[in-house]
């Protein structure tokens, strides 16, 4: 069955920051990532230093990133793991440079630590992005609910380092799902959460035939009416089936972002944040939404 476009069926949303910066949903958005670890699957999104940060957060900002992620944990398949002290060491400094530099930026932590998710947000943050979906830290949910910030909930089983293990899904994949968010958005409402983001997790618990599954079938999350978030940048579903690697993954990359725009995607979550923005605008342009 065909993508459904109709402006009318496409989520409108906005994000509500506790420090109260807005983050309108209305059309689709690009989240720009600056990985702050020194072992990204993605060697050039490697942040090196904070004037490094720096420009490429203006880079992000001025080519239509609407958000800007900051990683200091990688969840890459064999990296290393660290402790929340050094995750913290990497992320706070970042998040309060940005903050200085680009006060009306949208900021987001990506951690699943809800003691580095607090830290951030008192630094600063606008949103946590949780790659564990609250089962990494069974503090996540009470933190993010009393802190009253928008929340990326993802699907994830196992950890970053068993995840490739556990591929194997005894029920129909999309069900899972709908399951796994059913039940995770009851119990962030249940903290107090207000704003929520999904993300299938591309990759994550995955093989890339099940990750092209789950893009080719994302239109049937918006049952759930929320917001959807696809984070498919230069990951292996691009790039292997094209016998390529990551660096090389940026025409796929974009040709994945139109079909999750598609599918319903409000937010890419993206490396290359021009090549996005121009997506979003075609996207645009070829299914105009009404304002």
């Amino acid at each position: 069955m065909a993508p459904q476009h109709s402006p009318r069926q496409l989520f409108n949303a906005s994000l509500h920051s506790p420090h109260g910066r807005l983050l309108s949903l209305h059309r689709p958005q690009v989240m720009g990532i600056l990985n702050l670890t020194p072992d990204s699957f993605f060697a050039d999104s490697r942040v090196a230093s904070e004037r490094d940060l720096l420009t490429r957060a203006e880079a992000m900002l001025t080519a239509g990133a609407a958000v800007l992620d900051l990683g200091a944990y990688s969840t890459r398949p064999g990296a290393d793991d660290i402790s929340a002290e050094e995750e913290t060491r990497r992320l706070l400094p970042a998040v309060a440079a940005l903050r200085r530099e680009f006060p009306q930026a949208f900021l987001s932590a990506d951690t699943f630590r809800a003691a580095v998710a607090e830290a951030a947000v008192h630094a600063g943050a606008d949103l946590v992005n949780d790659v564990g979906g609250g089962t990494l830290d069974p503090q996540m949910f009470a933190t993010v609910g009393r802190l009253r910030v928008p929340y990326v909930l993802m699907h994830l089983r196992g950890t970053p380092r068993t995840m490739s293990k556990l591929t194997h899904y005894e029920d129909d994949l999309v069900l899972t799902l709908l399951r796994y968010f059913r039940d995770g958005v009851a119990a962030l409402r249940q903290a107090g959460v207000v704003d929520i983001v999904l993300d299938p997790g591309f990759g994550f618990a995955k093989t890339a035939a099940q990750s092209h599954e789950l893009l080719r079938r994302l239109s049937e999350l918006q049952m759930l009416d929320l917001p959807v978030l696809a984070a498919l940048s230069r990951k292996r579903m691009v790039y292997g089936p094209l016998g390529l690697g990551p660096e090389t993954a940026l025409n796929g990359t974009t040709a994945l972002h139109m079909v999750a725009l598609q599918g319903g995607a409000r937010l890419l979550r993206a490396h290359d944040v021009a090549e996005a923005q121009q997506t979003i605008e075609l996207f645009a342009h070829t299914f105009p939404m009404a304002e």
